[in-house]
């Protein structure tokens, strides 16, 4: 999820798309917060792991 919105970051910034660079943005943050949640234990989505 980080590296799709990596790659729609940088599509909507060399474009010029405002909507892809902010859904790129989103996708990176909800990605973090998913990583760090799987990091420190808890479970996402019903699963130990998130992959």
């Amino acid at each position: 999820m980080i590296v799709l919105g990596l790659i729609l970051l940088v599509i909507g910034l060399v474009a010029g798309i405002g909507i892809l660079w902010t859904i790129g943005v989103i996708l990176i943050v909800i990605g973090a917060i998913l990583w760090i949640l799987g990091a420190v234990g808890h479970a996402v989505g019903g699963r130990r792991h998130y992959w």
